[in-house]
């Protein structure tokens, strides 16, 4: 988002609730109407805007409050923050970041398992990345000429805390992430900040076994406090963790992600135990976001004035027939997807379909952490969204194993009668599905009473091979294509009443993509990880375009259809 003006950091000078200002939709010319380009959907009467405010929670205050706002915010009556994502621990050892034993960051368990051979596709590790290390003030400029006012990205464990509670803080680690915030807010971008994206320290895997021990919840919490105390002056946006749900099952169920654990039917590994340990492993990761959301409330939130949530991996599902069967395998997977974290952390407990599938294999929460649990809640709800599935019972059916969604007893499938559900894209496991991000967002306004919610991941990917160069990837309309029809639905699911604050795309730059290594570019920005060096690819421009007001809902094929439509 670009604002005609942005707030102080400390947020003052906003408007109080149900006043914000909002801007009205700039109507592009008959000209562009006329090549096929539209204007900004209109935003909903200020009658329907008045009925919605007084249902909805207190807004949460965002950079651009009080000022002229371009869309998708303004689809929805109050100001939001639009922006682009890159995970800093993958922007940490991994994903963007590098540096992996620079500044005396310690040893991750993403750092041990990326140097296995045969567990990342094209033999690669993050150690270089995309060097934002040392690059982050380009990066910076990059996020700035875009026109976004936030920026979602994740603090690296190991470099705050090399060895968890074993050892000190890292002033230097410290240090890093202090000159990224004043850089972000200097340029009037809002750090929208994660506290744990899958690496932890490699020695609390060692000392007691990581996530398969509650001791975990001390360690997430005493990391968690000293980011709130040596960053909340200035973050107003912390998210505990991202996609634990998906994490739990690509880390402990199949073996994928470190630290690599599994038993068959799910996959041959060494050590681990796929029955037990997903759940296990996922019970530690909410009793200790519960821990993290206490000690802010506790300790920080009034005085920082800041709000906390989780994001989690957020499927979507459609039934393959539509037959009882499937409509009840589509409700399962569901409550195997976001319910499985988010229904203890709303409701106190597990949804009842996991329970009924996995009997005494699911964990159970003490009655003095269920009441802590409803008690404690979150400000806002994170969603990663990019595709949905076809889904087919497998208890009165037989089913091939489905390694996501096997243990909720369906199959998740991208055909029907030989039809695709969307368009493929550079992901083998992504979709273009643009109604179900309608859809995924009504769905859980209903279930977790229109909690204030943020599209924290959103994005495209490219297939990516060494022998590819930057101008094979520049002109990227697929891209455009996909982010604009997502956006268009759900700017639909807002004007029905979604309480959406925000919504990031992923990602900003190229970067190492977990297992799949470099072979997957989600970036506005190519990459050449050889020399370093970013080019904006058309939808970098695109999305400058479309924050600046100009919100399109056409299919481009090329370049020149976009430069017609923006000229």
């Amino acid at each position: 988002m670009n604002p005609s003006k942005v707030t102080r950091p400390d947020g003052r000078g906003r408007p109080p609730p149900g006043e914000l200002k909002t801007a009205a939709a700039s109507d592009p010319s008959a000209e562009a109407s006329s090549r096929g380009c539209t204007g900004t959907p209109s935003s909903p009467s200020s009658s329907s805007r008045s009925e919605r405010a007084q249902k909805r929670p207190p807004p949460i205050p965002s950079p651009g409050e009080g000022a002229e706002i371009s869309p998708p915010a303004s689809l929805a009556g109050e100001p939001a923050l639009l922006g682009v994502a890159q995970q800093t621990p993958f922007k940490s050892p991994e994903h963007i970041e590098g540096g992996y034993l620079e500044g005396k960051k310690g040893l991750s368990n993403w750092d041990v398992f990326t140097h296995k051979q045969g567990t990342i596709q094209d033999g690669s590790n993050g150690d270089i990345a995309a060097d934002h290390y040392h690059r982050y003030m380009e990066d910076i400029e990059l996020m700035h000429s875009l026109g976004v006012n936030s920026y979602r990205f994740s603090i690296a464990w190991t470099r705050i805390l090399p060895r968890g509670r074993f050892g000190d803080v890292n002033p230097d680690g410290v240090a890093f992430y202090n000159a990224i915030i004043d850089a972000l807010i200097l340029k009037g971008i809002q750090p929208f900040v994660t506290i744990f994206h899958y690496d932890s320290p490699h020695e609390l895997d060692e000392q007691y076994g990581g996530w398969l021990s509650p001791e975990m919840q001390k360690d997430f919490g005493y990391f968690a406090e000293v980011c709130f105390k040596m960053f909340g002056d200035r973050v107003k946006f912390w998210v505990t963790m991202n996609e634990p749900n998906l994490m739990a099952k690509l880390s402990y169920m199949d073996g994928w992600y470190a630290p690599g654990r599994c038993s068959k039917p799910f996959g041959n590994c060494a050590f681990g135990n796929s029955s037990t340990e997903p759940y296990i492993a996922g019970h530690n990761m909410i009793l200790s976001h519960e821990n993290a959301v206490s000690i802010y409330r506790k300790n920080y939130q009034e005085k920082q004035g800041g709000y906390i949530g989780i994001s989690v991996s957020a499927r979507w599902y459609e039934p393959l027939r539509n037959n009882t069967t499937d409509l009840l395998a589509v409700e399962r997977a569901i409550s195997f997807n976001v319910p499985w974290f988010l229904d203890p952390i709303f409701f106190g407990d597990y949804p009842p379909e996991m329970r009924k599938i996995l009997g005494p294999n699911l964990p159970e929460f003490t009655l003095k952490q269920r009441k802590k649990l409803r008690v404690t809640k979150l400000d806002f709800i994170g969603l990663n969204h990019y595709s949905t599935w076809y889904v087919k019972d497998c208890i009165f059916s037989s089913c091939e194993l489905d390694p996501i969604d096997g243990d909720a007893r369906v199959v998740s499938l991208v055909k029907r009668d030989g039809v695709l559900i969307g368009k493929e894209t550079g992901a083998p496991f992504f979709y273009d599905v643009p109604h179900g991000m309608e859809e995924m967002v009504m769905y859980y306004k209903q279930r977790y009473n229109n909690t204030a919610t943020y599209i924290t991941e959103n994005g495209y990917a490219q297939a990516s091979n060494s022998s590819l160069a930057a101008n094979d990837f520049t002109s990227d309309t697929a891209r455009i294509n996909y982010i604009s029809g997502y956006l268009k639905f759900l700017a639909s699911a807002i004007r029905k009443g979604a309480d959406i604050r925000g919504y990031f795309v992923w990602s900003l730059i190229d970067n190492f993509e977990w297992t799949f290594g470099y072979t997957e570019r989600f970036g506005l920005y190519h990459v050449d990880f050889k020399t370093q060096k970013r080019t904006p690819k058309l939808s970098a421009q695109w999305y400058t375009k479309f924050l600046k007001g100009l919100f399109l809902t056409s299919e481009f094929q090329n370049g020149s259809q976009l430069q017609q439509c923006t000229s």
